[in-house]
């Protein structure tokens, strides 16, 4: 903002600090653990690999075609822009390809749900997996984690179950598949159905579905008969379209009665589980805590440590649940919150996408989501603020000047104000009175004590008294 100092004008989001948060990041030191084994018999990456790869071939062959006759300048591919496949791209699809308008259509869903293929409203793009799928076996083993992560959606589900069974079995399924791993073998349905009425049983106890008779404070008599949820329909057709959809996305092979882990299903059970087992000994102790407690954790830490937390916050809980949490903290008053809940919806990656989306639509959380929304469709960081308007620039300023004021220290407020996107001390002051940012006053405050320059310091004070009293 002087004449004295360089200043690179571009807008950049500062990450605040407390005071105590600079001895304590440098005191900070991982124990790295050592890196986890497979069980043995595990096939190697290469090998599980080209598994995922036969798994996917229908699905990577409809996304190539989707590549080539769907990019720029080409037909829309949606019909409701919400990835469902027009009718007239599937028959176009079905003549190139030699299917069934029905086969290229399943495939077109497999795609999307590994990655494969990026829906974006009413067009169809290839999915960064999709670039590197000949080249990086760990891109396609993503890409087959996150089809067998979505399994439910593989098959459709009975008719006349209410969504609460179905959501019951889904949330019991990975027990019933670490069973499996367990048992390194064919296991037979009848066993397997008992382990799923054992699971749900706990999970309706714990929701307090279990009728403990009338209360010692209310009369003696009889109650009426309460109807009997529709969740308490036999589960054995749930458990079969269960694994059924886990055998059509290659986890598992089902018939003569038995069920079997592949070696990739076997894998991905493995993966999971190191997951839990690494969120169990997140760095911080903060993965029991909801979201908000959690980026509060975070703020002490480096930038590192504070994704590994992030990491490990995520892998205990769903990943929609997990952005729903996410996007609720940075709805709050603290602007720190904000910004750290958008790094953390930042390692969530593309399944946070629809959430963000929807985020446009918030004054308060629009300028992070097109941030996000940008780094996401592969913009450099570097150049992502270009994405803002000078308002959203200005109002992300002081949102971000409100952080450091609340969590920082003086000098990290005073580096702030060499990124504002104004070249002078009036213009900003002019366009930062213009957007009203609801800490306007404040941060014009803090800025005005941490200045050593007393004629700057009271021009901000005047700003602040203005902002103040609607001047």
């Amino acid at each position: 903002m002087t004449s004295r100092i360089p200043r690179d004008s571009r807008l950049r989001l500062v990450r605040p600090r407390p005071l105590a948060a600079a001895p304590a990041a440098i005191e900070q030191r991982r124990v790295r653990r050592p890196a986890p084994r497979p069980p043995e018999g595990t096939p190697a990456p290469a090998e599980l690999a080209g598994m995922a790869r036969s798994v996917l071939a229908a699905a990577a062959r409809v996304a190539r075609w989707a590549d080539r006759a769907l990019g720029p300048g080409g037909d829309s591919a949606t019909a409701d822009g919400k990835a469902t496949l027009s009718d007239e791209t599937a028959r176009r699809a079905a003549d190139a390809l030699g299917l069934t308008v029905d086969q290229v259509c399943a495939d077109w869903d497999t795609a999307r749900l590994a990655g494969l293929i990026e829906v974006h409203g009413d067009s169809a793009r290839p999915g960064w997996r999709l670039r590197a799928w000949d080249r990086d076996d760990s891109a396609v083993l993503r890409g087959w984690v996150a089809l067998c992560d979505a399994w439910s959606l593989a098959c459709p589900e009975p008719e006349d179950y209410e969504p609460a069974a179905v959501a019951e079995v889904v949330t019991a399924m990975p027990q019933v598949l670490s069973f499996l791993q367990l048992s390194a073998g064919p296991v037979p349905v009848p066993q397997l159905l008992d382990l799923l009425e054992q699971r749900v049983t706990e999970l309706r106890t714990e929701r307090c579905e279990v009728d403990y008779g009338p209360r010692p404070d209310t009369p003696a008599v009889a109650p009426e008969p309460r109807p009997a949820p529709a969740v308490d329909a036999p589960l054995r057709p749930l458990l079969d379209w269960a694994l059924r959809a886990l055998a059509s996305v290659g986890a598992l092979t089902y018939g003569d009665g038995q069920a079997t882990l592949t070696p990739l299903g076997s894998w991905a059970v493995w993966v999971k589980l190191e997951q839990i087992c690494v969120a169990a000994q997140s760095p911080a102790g903060n993965i029991e805590q909801g979201a908000e407690d959690m980026l509060r954790g975070c703020a002490r830490l480096r930038p590192a440590a504070a994704r590994a937390e992030y990491r490990a916050w995520l892998a205990a809980r769903p990943v929609g649940s997990a952005v729903t949490e996410l996007i609720a903290a940075a709805r709050g008053e603290d602007a720190l919150l904000r910004g750290l809940a958008f790094e953390a919806l930042r390692v969530v990656g593309g399944p946070a996408e629809p959430e963000v989306r929807a985020a446009l639509d918030e004054p308060t959380l629009r300028p992070y989501a097109l941030l996000w929304l940008a780094e996401h469709d592969g913009v450099d960081p570097e150049d992502a603020h270009e994405v803002l308007t000078r308002e959203e620039a200005t109002w992300l300023w002081v949102d971000t000047a409100a952080a450091v004021a609340d969590h920082g220290e003086a000098p990290l407020l005073l580096r702030h104000l060499e990124t504002a996107v104004q070249p002078t001390v009036p213009a900003l002051l002019d366009e930062v009175r213009a957007v009203g940012h609801p800490r306007t006053v404040q941060v014009l405050v803090a800025l005005a004590a941490a200045h050593p320059d007393p004629a700057f310091a009271k021009a901000v004070r005047r700003a602040a008294f203005q902002v103040h009293t609607g001047g």
